[in-house]
């Protein structure tokens, strides 16, 4: 029978679960992480590890979302700080920090290994629709903060913005060194839409 454990200890082995999820992620992948690995370095039963998750993919990727939603916060930081003094360049250049602050944190590694497609074919149907409605939430709270119209629908640009984050795994054939210059390029064209009124 698996043992109760206070809501401070259940605080404390979820974070820490979650801090070895990060590092095993990051250094090893979705495919080296066992639940084995991961109660062995938080020094848990394994029954305990059922207790808090049903498998390793959804805390795999409850900690991708937090990272996520990490860097989306400070996207969203920045852009309330521009507020009335919105322009074209100055939201391209916010947007086009987010799309590189993701690349670094790792994301993309996971897409261009084909670690995330691994990952969400474990998944729940509903954990992963409920990631495609966090980010049109997102693109709403852009639309919001900045009081723009929505000549698009927020479903439509996030879709767009995904597609944009998916092409960042073909920078290679694309050629590496023109990427970031069409990078900022399409999402200027994504900004436009987003800044002016009626059809573009």
């Amino acid at each position: 029978m698996p043992k109760t454990y206070s809501d401070v200890e259940r605080a404390y082995i979820k974070k820490r679960l979650k801090e070895e999820a990060a590092y095993c992620l990051s250094a090893f992948g979705v495919r080296r992480t066992t639940v084995d690995a991961l109660i062995e370095r938080v020094k848990i039963p394994k029954g305990t590890f059922y207790l808090f998750y049903d498998s390793k993919e959804i805390l795999l990727f409850e900690v991708i979302m937090e990272q996520h939603e990490m860097i989306e916060k400070q996207l969203l930081d920045e852009i309330n700080t521009l507020r009335d003094r919105t322009t074209s360049d100055s939201l391209t250049e916010v947007i086009y920090k987010f799309f590189k602050a993701a690349e670094a944190a790792g994301l993309l590694r996971l897409i261009t290994t084909g670690e995330i497609e691994l990952l969400c074919r474990k998944l729940p149907q509903a954990v992963m629709q409920n990631h495609f409605s966090f980010d049109s939430a997102m693109i709403k709270k852009i639309f919001e903060t900045l009081s723009l119209s929505e000549n698009i629908s927020a479903a439509h640009l996030a879709a767009a913005f995904r597609n944009l984050f998916i092409s960042m795994i073909y920078q290679r054939e694309m050629g590496e060194k023109y990427f970031d210059e069409a990078l900022k390029l399409t999402i200027r064209g994504l900004v436009l839409q987003m800044l002016l009124p009626g059809d573009v």
